[in-house]
């Protein structure tokens, strides 16, 4: 079968904080959203977040036809799944809820609609695992918030049909978000799992008193964070090789990296160090809440993005 479809009607299911987002995001770009939630004051909860979203999508630049009237909402799954062409679902984080979850949503949903999830970690074979129509389901995972950052991971299930992983990457790329395609199923996909690799050597220096909490924030983000909101590790390499750029950089410099890389160390987790953290962490807030930290992030990467949208477009000139 394939999924080469117009997509005009998006269904979001869960309306958590990355459902909403996603809502947010698919309105801005002009479809129809219903979402579905049954949770007690759902809907209140996901107007007023699109609401407040509203105005970094403005800033980021709305499409024809981006209207928050376009939301409906919904208690019944079976209701909200009827008619959609495409299925955003951001459910618990349990493998045995999600398998069994998904029986649900596969059999309401349009046969020809795929169906992908947000699931941060779970691999989409279990997913995707008791579905009688498993070949559309994959999933779709974002970086938190979806209406802010770009990226969207997409991986398929052993089931999964390659037409239906061409178009979810054809459609996420069609609304403007970086799209990577990964070969192959890992638990917590590949951009967290680059998130634990680093936390987990800062835990180790700062359980070895290198460094303290805060310190260690500050290492990460005014020096390669820095640069990571440019572009890639290997091609900041490339950079860092100078005139010989990638070749150099293999050849002369990776030796060093390469023992840095076996001195790397494994922090043992306890309740004490994880205590030393949160007290640290909740000391670098200087007050500020996690609603108004999460604002201040935001407006600082909707900057970014409209500064490497303003130089790309130099380039293209």
């Amino acid at each position: 079968m394939s999924y080469d479809k117009n997509i005009k009607k998006i269904a979001i299911v869960g309306t958590g904080v990355i459902g909403a987002s996603w809502a947010a995001q698919y309105l801005a770009r002009g479809f129809d959203v219903v979402a579905t939630d049954p949770a007690p004051n759902a809907e209140a909860a996901l107007r007023k977040y699109v609401n407040e979203a509203w105005s970094d999508l403005t800033d980021i630049g709305l499409s024809k036809n981006a209207s928050r009237d376009r939301l409906t909402f919904t208690t019944s799954l079976q209701e909200a799944l009827s008619g959609v062409d495409f299925v955003q679902e951001n459910g618990p984080e349990r493998p045995d809820f999600k398998s069994k979850f998904f029986v649900e949503i596969d059999d309401a949903t349009p046969i020809d609609s795929i169906i992908a999830s947000s699931s941060s970690g779970i691999t989409p074979s279990v997913i995707q695992s008791q579905c009688k129509h498993a070949e559309r389901v994959l999933i779709g995972h974002p970086f938190n918030p979806p209406h802010i950052v770009p990226l969207v991971e997409v991986v398929g299930g052993a089931k999964t049909s390659p037409d239906a992983v061409a178009q979810a990457m054809k459609f996420y790329s069609s609304i403007g978000k970086k799209t990577i395609l990964l070969h192959k199923e890992l638990p917590g996909h590949v951009a967290n799992r680059l998130q634990a690799a680093l936390y987990r050597e800062m835990l180790y220096l700062i359980e070895q008193e290198v460094l303290s909490v805060e310190d260690a924030d500050t290492a990460v983000c005014f020096g390669p964070g820095v640069r990571w909101g440019v572009m890639g590790q290997s091609l900041q390499w490339h950079v860092g090789g100078g005139a010989g750029g990638i070749k150099h950089f293999m050849e002369h410099l990776m030796g060093p990296l390469e023992g840095m890389m076996k001195s790397l160390g494994v922090p043992n987790i306890t309740p004490e160090l994880k205590q030393r953290v949160v007290n640290a962490v909740l000391h670098e807030t200087t007050g500020r809440s996690v609603e108004q930290l999460a604002n201040d992030e935001n407006r600082v990467i909707v900057g970014l993005l409209k500064l490497r949208a303003d130089v790309a477009l130099e380039k293209g000139r």
